[in-house]
């Protein structure tokens, strides 16, 4: 089983900066994709952003230009810069792992976030 701590949420106003983190552990040999998801209140979870071992990356189209995923590998870890927050940036992050075929591995707790107007 793979465990992940997450950090790094918090209350920021728009226009501000906020950097996640999400550390792995356990069967960390099994894991290919990492990656951050959220979800709002009343909404449901959507995809955010995912960096592969191989450093391939992909986001959602609304946070292109504004997140920027990365990771470093010795430390297991994913980091999710986040910059020129949003209002509607504010949900619950969670940090999300995945094996070479895509299939999930595990969920991190999750991190709230809020961005006030």
């Amino acid at each position: 089983q793979v465990q992940l701590v997450e950090s790094g949420g918090g209350l920021v106003q728009a226009g501000g900066s906020l950097r996640l983190s999400c550390a792995a552990s356990g069967s960390i040999i099994s894991i290919n994709f990492m990656g951050w998801y959220r979800q709002a209140p009343g909404k449901q979870r959507e995809f955010v952003a995912y960096i592969t071992s191989g450093g391939i990356t992909n986001y959602l189209d609304s946070v292109k230009g504004r997140f920027t995923i990365s990771r470093d590998s010795a430390k297991n870890t994913v980091f999710l810069q986040m910059n020129s927050l949003k209002p509607e940036d504010t949900a619950v992050y969670y940090c999300n792992t995945a094996d070479r075929r895509g299939v999930s591995l595990s969920w991190g707790q999750g991190t709230q976030v809020t961005v006030s107007s």
